[in-house]
């Protein structure tokens, strides 16, 4: 199999972004389509992007002028106050034609009930509401031949995971490992007949499981489904992404036990588990 062409962003501007509409997909996730992004050029695999949110009591979305790594320097030096949320995300679907994509946005409740400010913006958002959004270009960074690939994800990470999965070669083959809340989250998958798709349902897990076990806390089902896997044979490319324990715990599983070169293994850890991102 040969290593996906792929891109970074270059010198990136903040688009504003207009939403035109929401769905509620699944019991989790709700995705959320923007206009105005002709500007944003699709890459495929797991194209990601800051998202620019308007904090509660804000009248109008601040939004960094400068570009590539220069906004978060402009960043920090706004009040608190006046800063938007920043949260990253990935392309779902891209429709270069309109200027539209799909995020689909995840919605975990704390104990209480509550949602953190992305969530309560896929809640609650309506057309005509803005954001802003930078591209990053892509995580999933192969610069090695590689015989197969590698994939693990909750579901933060799942369109992460599916849109690697639909832009791989014909001729791909790899394992890749979807943990999500219950069976309704799951979706469909276009990936090579050459990758091994497999899905963990983490209620159906808690539910036979005594205290929850490895349901009870999310990524720890996808780990331990990692460690229990036969691993494609050959040169490995992997992508650990989800919550930190995950990510972190997949590279290293990888590299100490399997001897995976580091520079092999994208990780990225989106949250903490039981810990509100600021």
């Amino acid at each position: 199999m040969s290593a996906p062409r792929h891109r970074r962003a270059v010198d990136p501007h903040v688009l504003v972004a207009d939403v035109v509409g929401t769905a509620r997909i699944s019991p989790n996730v709700v995705r959320v389509t923007f206009s105005g992004l002709e500007q944003l050029t699709p890459l495929g695999h797991d194209q990601w992007f800051r998202m620019f949110l308007a904090r509660e009591g804000q009248e109008h979305l601040r939004l960094p002028t400068r570009t590539s790594s220069l906004w978060y320097a402009q960043y920090l030096a706004t009040p608190r106050a006046k800063r938007p949320w920043v949260r990253a995300y990935t392309v779902r679907a891209a429709r270069p034609e309109v200027g539209e994509i799909d995020v689909d946005m995840v919605v975990h409740l704390d104990a209480d009930g509550n949602a953190g400010p992305a969530a309560a913006f896929a809640l609650t958002a309506r057309p005509g509401d803005q954001v802003g959004i930078l591209d990053q270009g892509l995580g999933f960074d192969p610069d090695h031949g590689q015989d197969a690939v590698l994939v693990v994800a909750d579901e933060t990470g799942m369109p992460a995971a599916l849109g690697i999965c639909g832009s791989l070669p014909d001729d791909a083959r790899g394992l890749v490992i979807v943990e999500v809340p219950t069976a309704a989250d799951r979706q469909d998958v276009r990936a090579p007949a050459g990758v091994d798709v497999r899905w963990i349902v983490r209620d159906e897990l808690a539910k036979t499981e005594p205290g929850g076990g490895p349901g009870a806390v999310p990524g720890v089902a996808a780990l331990a489904a990692l460690r229990a896997a036969t691993l494609p044979v050959g040169t490995l490319h992997a992508s650990i992404l989800g919550e930190s324990s995950l990510a972190t715990g997949g590279r290293r599983y990888l590299v100490n036990e399997h001897g995976v070169p580091k520079a092999h293994v994208d990780f990225a850890g989106y949250w903490r588990h039981g810990h509100a991102a600021t």
